[in-house]
């Protein structure tokens, strides 16, 4: 079985936690705090390997763990950071949110490595909290926790030109005809389970690459048979070639066939319907010349505005010419590389919801207020203060879950100090 789609865990190291402790030196009676920071986890890295074309190293592995960060030590000694786990993907992968459906990142067009999960910061130090009133503070950061997930990788592979059609109408064929992948073929159905890619050179600069996509059958747009993990490949190609067999060989009426698989392609995506696309009307060397000739008035008599070839895969008749006229329609269908655009982004990952806080004032007659508990230490663990995105989002996490009414509520008013996990605000209200 073809390994196109995987489900998988992936989870970022969680920051070290930073270290409580103090100089104890000779002649120094009065050591102060020299807690160390904790080290940064590792953060979960995707990469395209043009090398991979299938999802097989996926299929056994379902769990991926970044290393956590070490703890901060006593004499300022930082903790060693979590190595980053890196996992190589084939061009064309998407990954999606497993619960949603959602589309997190398409790496097709990645040519750098991209970071799905960033490794939780590292704790600070009892060093850094050392005031003018607390010179020995018995606390510090702990880090920032790790984020896990459950996705869905996806291939979609890229070609420029793909071949669609019934099993056993002789597309495997035809795609080892004219490029050099050479698939395995045999006379009955669902031959091919595996998506094959061919360059097919053409001379003088012409060509392009063709993926045989595996036989459709009726009902796959709704998932019968491998129906799903077939049509997906089709997505991003730019021309469709129609594959029938107009020799009927099999019993079937090939106009009724291309009725069919319209019918499951638009099913499954309007779009697809709306590609360039020919129909190569295929073994006629199984037909007479009058066979051949009611044959092909009949598929151009459904469909009268089609570029309709006849051709015969086994012995090259009509090919050329029709992979010419495909060269021109490729050349002339739109340069973008078909990319799906994310539908989620990553600080939907970090929000909890089933996680506990706590709101409360510190003191009657102190103007601080302290937001804690494990939802709130997630939400910073993965969210930038310091860039405009990650703090509006902050801002927009106290509002969704109702944290700036609770400090309303206690009486909180404008110039009060808010502390959360080592950060401190000054509030005012909108």
């Amino acid at each position: 079985m073809f390994a196109d789609r995987a489900k998988i865990t992936i989870r970022s190291g969680k920051g070290g936690d930073g270290h409580v402790s103090f100089r104890r030196e000779l002649y120094v009676p009065n050591g102060g705090p020299d807690g160390g920071d904790g080290g940064n986890g590792g953060s979960v890295i995707f990469v395209v390997d043009k090398g991979l074309n299938t999802l097989i190293d996926y299929r056994n592995a379902k769990k991926f763990k970044a290393e956590d960060g070490q703890e901060g030590g006593k004499k300022n000694c930082h903790g060693a950071n979590g190595k980053d786990i890196i996992l190589k993907v084939p061009e064309g992968t998407v990954i999606k949110d497993f619960e949603t459906g959602k589309v997190i990142m398409d790496m097709s067009d990645k040519t750098e490595p991209v970071v799905l999960l960033r490794g939780g910061h590292g704790g600070k130090g009892n060093q850094h909290y050392v005031t003018s009133v607390m010179q020995a503070p018995k606390y510090a950061q702990p880090g920032q926790p790790a984020i896990e997930k459950t996705v869905v990788l996806e291939l979609k592979m890229i070609a420029d030109v793909g071949l669609v059609g019934f099993p056993s109408v002789g597309k495997s064929s035809l795609l080892a005809r004219v490029s050099n992948a050479r698939p395995k073929i045999a006379d009955y159905h669902f031959t091919t389970l595996v998506p094959n890619l061919g360059v097919v050179d053409l001379g003088a600069g012409k060509g392009f690459v063709m993926a045989d996509i595996p036989g459709i059958i009726e009902g796959a747009s709704e998932g019968k048979g491998l129906g799903f993990a077939f049509l997906r490949h089709i997505e991003r190609t730019k021309v469709l070639i129609h594959v029938v067999d107009a020799s009927g060989s099999e019993g079937r009426d090939p106009a009724e066939d291309i009725k069919m698989i319209n019918e499951e392609l638009r099913s499954y995506s309007s779009n697809i319907l709306e590609r360039p696309t020919v129909i190569a009307a295929n073994k006629l060397d199984l037909l007479t010349p009058e066979e051949r000739e009611i044959s092909l008035s009949l598929i151009r008599e459904e469909f009268p505005d089609a570029e309709i070839f006849p051709i015969s895969a086994a012995t090259g008749e009509g090919v050329r010419e029709m992979l010419l006229r495909v060269d021109t329609m490729v050349k002339e269908a739109p340069e973008d590389l078909i990319v799906f655009e994310p539908e989620m982004d990553v600080n939907e990952l970090i929000d909890s919801p089933e996680l506990p806080f706590e709101v409360k004032k510190s003191d009657e007659k102190d103007h601080t207020y302290i937001i804690e508990g494990p939802r709130i230490e997630k939400m910073l663990g993965y969210t930038n203060l310091e860039s405009e995105k990650g703090f509006i989002f902050f801002q927009n996490f106290l509002k969704k879950n109702g944290i700036l009414k609770m400090l309303d509520d206690l009486g909180i008013e404008d110039g009060d100090t808010v502390k959360m996990y080592g950060h401190e605000f000054d509030y005012y209200h909108e």
